[in-house]
């Protein structure tokens, strides 16, 4: 499997001049990067669903394809006729615009197609929409454009999610099972906790460049910061071990009300994928493998309610998604992202300034997933994709280890529900000047 090479997809703006061959370049790329990742896995291991918000890796396969198949070859494409009537049902996630879809806790139940009718349905809509882009009028093009790098991009969010999707089905496995071997580890040495301060201030907010964003990203507009720290990295396993020896699972006044609500019923008393030995102490489960718990690297998979009990016992808090972004906006989009080498977040380098902005794990942050001023969705059923989520989520930011290089970015917003843990996702600390 070569995942090392970076996958980045840039809008080709202005739409009157789109380059066919770069399009297409670009798409080949995307397409092929999804298939290297499902390919160290067995067809047992890509038809398994172990909770509703973790889908097989074969609905994901399918379901990008589907993407493209709906919004872009049945729209644009002038002999259009679907592939698989059936696949119009199996295959959609969450579009109701689009009509009834297979219920998400029963995608694992999608034995027939199979996997290799999966891969030819993937083979057909590659073949379709190459064929497409280069035969077609240039007005025509300009305006399916958006489309396809959107489709693009929407593959590359699904990406990451066949790999934590295909991680907490391997950390069930009775039989200890690993997504791939580990070329490289690094323990790393210990880097200081610092604070990198901000004069706050009105700043802009949301994407403002030429490239491709999200319509959640937009409209760029003015927010007014007081002046602000963050951690000069994210916060570390070692640290949170002390929270833990400190009994921040079994002190309430650490915890959001339903924060401790959920600890007491699901009986978490540390992260995701930890497990501690009488003899060894505390393991956790990677991508690689069981393995002993790696002090420097960045604790993940812990909720937002683990994050915002850890700020308070630290006597800090969460940055909000606005000092988060303004504090990143001037950096390079350099971090440890998709690597074949190494699935795992990596301790903080040292060095001047914020480390590890980007890439590692996802920076819960305390802004809620709204809309901004004067947002407007996509148009059409597109109109879907982000607008309706737009209630009881937390807004995330930067990117981790298992998202693919060039596909994040300062104004990227993801989101998920407070209680969410399979995702790769930290703690950077703030506090207020």
């Amino acid at each position: 499997m070569d995942m090392s090479r970076s996958v980045n997809v840039k809008l080709l703006r202005p739409r009157d001049s789109v380059d066919r061959e770069t399009l297409i370049a670009q798409y080949r790329r995307v397409r092929k990067m999804t298939t290297d990742l499902a390919s160290p896995l067995s067809i047992e291991d890509q038809c398994v669903q172990p909770m509703t918000e973790a889908s097989p890796t074969k609905w994901h396969l399918a379901h990008t394809s589907w993407f493209l198949e709906a919004f872009v070859l049945a729209a644009y494409h002038p002999d259009f006729a679907p592939y698989d009537e059936r696949f119009l049902f199996l295959f959609n996630s969450y579009y109701e615009s689009l009509g009834p879809r297979q219920p998400r806790p029963q995608r694992g139940m999608i034995t027939r197609p199979s996997l290799a009718e999966v891969h030819a349905y993937r083979t057909w809509v590659d073949r379709a929409l190459t064929d497409f882009v280069a035969d077609c009028d240039d007005g025509v093009l300009a305006e399916a454009t958006g489309l396809i790098e959107l489709g693009l991009h929407h593959e590359q969010q699904h990406q990451e999610l066949i790999l934590t999707d295909i991680k907490y089905t391997l950390s069930l496995n009775p039989v200890e099972a690993i997504y791939l071997p580990a070329a490289r580890e690094e323990c790393g040495f210990p880097t200081a906790h610092e604070w990198v301060e901000f004069d706050g201030g009105a700043v802009p907010i949301g994407y403002g460049g030429s490239g491709f964003s999200y319509d959640n990203e937009r409209p760029r507009h003015r927010v007014l910061l007081q002046p602000y720290a963050l951690g000069n990295r994210l916060v570390t396993c070692r640290e949170y071990l002390e929270f833990m020896d400190a009994g921040g699972y079994s002190q309430p006044q650490y915890w959001l009300s339903d924060g401790w609500a959920t600890v007491c019923s699901q009986g978490w008393r540390a992260p995701l994928y930890w497990r501690q030995h009488q003899d060894c102490g505390w393991e956790t489960f990677t991508l690689h493998g069981w393995r002993a718990l790696a002090a420097e690297e960045p604790v993940c998979h812990v909720s937002f309610y683990e994050a915002m009990a850890y700020a308070s016992w630290a006597g800090a808090r969460l940055p909000t998604e606005f000092e988060w972004e303004t504090a990143t906006a001037n950096l390079p989009l350099e971090g440890h992202f998709i690597d074949s080498d190494c699935l795992q977040p990596q301790p903080a380098r040292p060095g001047p300034g914020l480390r590890q902005a980007f890439g590692d794990a996802w920076c819960w942050t305390r802004s809620s997933y709204d809309p901004y001023p004067g947002f407007r969705p996509l148009a059409g059923a597109v109109a879907e994709y982000n607008g309706k989520f737009m209630v009881g989520q937390l807004v995330l930011r930067g990117g981790s280890c298992a998202t693919p290089p060039g596909h994040v970015r300062a104004s990227y917003r993801n989101y998920f529900p407070p209680g969410t843990r399979w995702q790769f996702s930290g703690i950077r600390l703030a506090k207020d000047l």
